[in-house]
């Protein structure tokens, strides 16, 4: 369903059941919002468990259309798919999501900056679950200090970790 696209990691089976087994009491009618979507495992297994809507975001051009023609396909109404970098669909959204998906190219190093910029943005609803997904080896991205893990874990070579956005409640 997805052909190879250099530099594409989807996320592992393990590390994704794992997560969807973490979120399964907030999934149904939430707000998703996939900043790397790449093959679209997370966001469409979102839309999957109940998800109300789900926001694909990949920049690479032949991934992006591969994605939309996954959603008409899988005839899933409630996934939408933006050809834009991450960076530039936070800047130009009006939105606000109840979970976000941050599985960058390592490489990119860009866990700090997107943090950064969705909470400066206002795209996280106050008690917002954001997952990233980062290198085992490296250590935990500089994030908001209003993001408090809930949840971290190790699968082989990815470390992936759960937070909250509580700062709604820090005020």
């Amino acid at each position: 369903m997805f052909s190879d696209i250099e530099g594409l990691r989807p996320t592992p089976d393990r590390v994704r059941e794992t997560l969807f087994n973490w979120l399964q009491s907030d999934i149904g009618g939430a707000r998703c919002l996939d900043l790397f979507a790449g093959s679209g495992a997370l966001g469409f297994e979102a839309a999957s468990r109940g998800a109300e809507s789900v926001t694909l975001v990949e920049s690479n051009t032949e991934a992006a259309k591969q994605l939309k023609d996954n959603v008409q396909q899988l005839k899933t109404g409630d996934c939408i798919v933006e050809n834009k970098t991450a960076q530039q669909f936070i800047a130009s959204s009006s939105k606000q999501y109840d979970i976000v998906f941050i599985d960058p190219p390592y490489q990119a190093d860009l866990w700090t900056e997107i943090a950064n910029q969705l909470v400066n943005k206002a795209i996280l609803v106050d008690n917002a679950l954001i997952y990233i997904e980062f290198p085992s080896k490296g250590d935990l991205p500089s994030l908001p200090t209003e993001w408090y893990k809930i949840k971290d874990k190790k699968a082989g070579e990815v470390r992936y970790c759960l937070f909250r956005n509580e700062a709604g409640e820090l005020e």
